[in-house]
């Protein structure tokens, strides 16, 4: 049987293929140190965890479900927008829970690309933009971000392309793989660019609450919404990536457009990880202190690895990853990352699967307890 075309356009996910190489070493008896994914390691809190498994003798607990999730569902997001970001959005039109906000990506492509249509994605970014453009059958074009400029588009120079086939751009603030911020006017120019192009911007923010003493959301912006649609997900800030829990958020058309999608490809979230994703909205500061209290203890550590290796790094930046940059005269990201996993059984993630331009830079996941920061460090 022949494939489908559009199955020449990507290939298989680099995790994918290079975590059955490690789990291969790991079989083989290496003692491996895995320091690439971003796979939270932490548990979700005990209200969280209780509050599902009451959830599941509930009356209608194991009926289908709505497509837009739970009516408190929708409003606990509403109300965590509110008080977190302090942005107001309309429960019953202007928020779409989805089974993590990956699905959102293709989910939001399907919505508003046609074939042949052009989609801003940032160099390094998360390659999901990519790969779903290429199914959809988009046209990826790719804006350089680099760390002299703090990761964050020269809009003046996109200004100069030819925009009038650019339907979508995606953005990340807290930038993923580098951890940069945009500050609020960063975030207005934005807005302002996309209104002024007719282009739907799409901000992925999942890690505005790992060590970031300013989350911030794009839809705080005014008129926003206009033109933006904002992605987000309870796996890394409340520990449930397995649960698979986001949401995307917009003004009523774009996100009816969203749901006409998404209402054909499933049939609702599971009724207790609801409950348990609203318990988990509804937590309190001492849940959010507690969780930078394990990441900085981890990521002083990781600083005192990277270090050892000779790279550079920025301390302002946010998430659960150490972006560094390469020394001088090093091999090149994969050959570098390959080298330390068969000498030190040590597995980073190399920057060049994040783009050209993630070329001498490797990431670190803080998802590591601190006893194997420690071992890792041991071992150089």
């Amino acid at each position: 049987m022949i494939t489908a075309d559009r199955l020449q356009s990507v290939q298989e996910y680099y995790f994918s293929k290079k975590l059955r190489e490690v789990r291969g070493l790991v079989n083989e008896g290496r003692p491996i140190i895995n320091m690439g994914i971003g796979s939270p390691d932490l548990a979700p809190s005990p209200k969280v965890l209780q509050t599902l498994k009451e959830a599941i003798s509930d009356m209608g607990a194991h009926q289908y479900q709505s497509y837009q999730g739970l009516p408190q569902l929708r409003e606990a997001i509403a109300d965590f927008y509110q008080s977190k970001f302090d942005v107001t959005v309309d429960p019953a039109g202007e928020i779409l829970p989805l089974m993590g906000s990956k699905e959102g990506i293709m989910h939001i492509s399907m919505a508003f690309l046609n074939e042949g249509d052009e989609v801003l994605l940032p160099n390094p970014g998360y390659p999901t933009y990519a790969a779903v453009t290429n199914l959809v059958g988009g046209k990826p074009v790719m804006y350089s971000l680099k760390g002299e400029n703090g990761w964050f588009p020269d809009l003046d120079e996109l200004s100069q392309m030819d925009l009038s086939k650019v339907k979508l751009m995606w953005v990340s603030y807290p930038h993923m793989p580098t951890g940069a911020m945009a500050k609020k006017e960063q975030l207005k120019s934005l807005v302002n660019f996309a209104r002024s192009n007719d282009i739907l911007l799409v901000n992925d923010n999942p890690y505005s609450f790992v060590l970031s003493n300013n989350p911030t959301s794009i839809l705080s912006i005014d008129g926003a919404k206009d033109c933006t649609l904002e992605l987000n997900s309870l796996s890394k800030t409340f520990n449930m990536a397995g649960w698979r829990v986001g949401m995307v958020l917009g003004n009523k058309e774009h996100i009816n457009a969203v749901l006409k999608v998404k209402s054909n490809m499933d049939s609702g979230m599971f009724y207790g990880i609801q409950k348990g994703a609203i318990a988990a909205l509804q937590s309190g500061p001492e849940w959010f202190e507690a969780l930078d209290e394990v990441y900085n203890k981890r990521r002083e550590l990781m600083f005192n690895l990277v270090e050892k290796l000779g790279c550079e790094y920025d301390k302002n930046a946010v998430g659960m990853f150490v972006w560094s940059k390469l020394p001088k005269n090093a091999s090149p990201s994969e050959e570098f990352i390959d080298q330390v996993l068969y000498e030190k059984d040590i597995f980073i993630a190399p920057g060049t699967i994040f783009g050209s331009n993630g070329e001498g830079y490797i990431r670190f996941s803080l998802c590591v307890k601190e006893e194997k920061i420690t071992e890792a460090i041991e071992r150089f």
